[in-house]
Parts: C-alpha cells; sequence; structure tokens
C-alpha cells in the first residue's frame, strides 16, 4: 500500500482523551483552490492504531472524514464515517478502516479528521489515517 505524506492526516496522533464528544484530529489537508479529489481514480481512507487504545469504561471509538472551507474545522461537513470500534478492537497494528471515498462527495478546500468517542473517554491511543489509492489487502 502506498502512502503520501500530503495525503495524510495522522501519523502516530494521540486520541483525544476528553470524555465522550466529537474531536478533530491530526493534520488538515490544504486541497487549494481546485478542491479535487478522486476525480478519476477511487481513493480509500485507511485508519489504523499506531498505539492500542485503552479506557477506565468502555469507550468506543468512530471516525469522519471531514471538509469545510476553512483550515479551523469550524464548520466541518462529514464525508464518511467508519463504524464505532469497541476499545477491545482498537490494539495496536489493527486496521480499523479502509473504506472507498465516494466519488459524488462535495469537497471544499480543507479535510480533516474528526474522533468520536462513545460511552467513556479513551486514556490512551493513537491512530494512522490517510488517503491512498491502493489499499493492502494481504
Amino acid at each position: 500500500m502506498i502512502s503520501d505524506k500530503l495525503a495524510t492526516l495522522a501519523e502516530g496522533t494521540a486520541l483525544n482523551t476528553g470524555a465522550a464528544g466529537n474531536y478533530t484530529i491530526g493534520d488538515v489537508i490544504d486541497l487549494g483552490a481546485a478542491n479535487q479529489v478522486n476525480d478519476t481514480d477511487d481513493l480509500y481512507l485507511v485508519i489504523t492504531v499506531d498505539v492500542a487504545a485503552t479506557s477506565g469504561g468502555s469507550a468506543t471509538g468512530q471516525f469522519a472524514l471531514l471538509t469545510d472551507d476553512n483550515a479551523s474545522m469550524s464548520s466541518p461537513t462529514a464525508v464518511l464515517t467508519t463504524a464505532a470500534f469497541a476499545v477491545a478492537a482498537m490494539t495496536a497494528g489493527a486496521r480499523i478502516a479502509a473504506i472507498a471515498i465516494p466519488k459524488a462527495a462535495g469537497f471544499e478546500r480543507y479535510i480533516g479528521l474528526r474522533q468520536i468517542t462513545g460511552v467513556a473517554a479513551f486514556t490512551a491511543g493513537a491512530v494512522n489515517a490517510f488517503l491512498t489509492r491502493d489499499v493492502q489487502t494481504w
């Protein structure tokens, strides 16, 4: 699987350890004025766990690919959202998502990643998230 540093949203980025809620984590990618994404080729959002997630309770983690007209992601739109993952499933090295980005997705200038924490707070953990045209399947 090929990953591009310029298409990386999170690289060993710590999970937000606040209470259950929504948090923008990692880097924001500036698509430029043309904001073209996956016009011809398929493009995937891949999320892997870098450091195992832990929780004092039974936290769940869900992630959303966001787009917004400003880098602060103050009024984002979710392009896609993953399933919710139990903390027990978020072990080091696990690939928790490899989702095709819809061709009809209307992207604004910036894209980012949202962590959606459910039930209880995480106490630790880190993820990698990036866009790629080929997903490793072995």
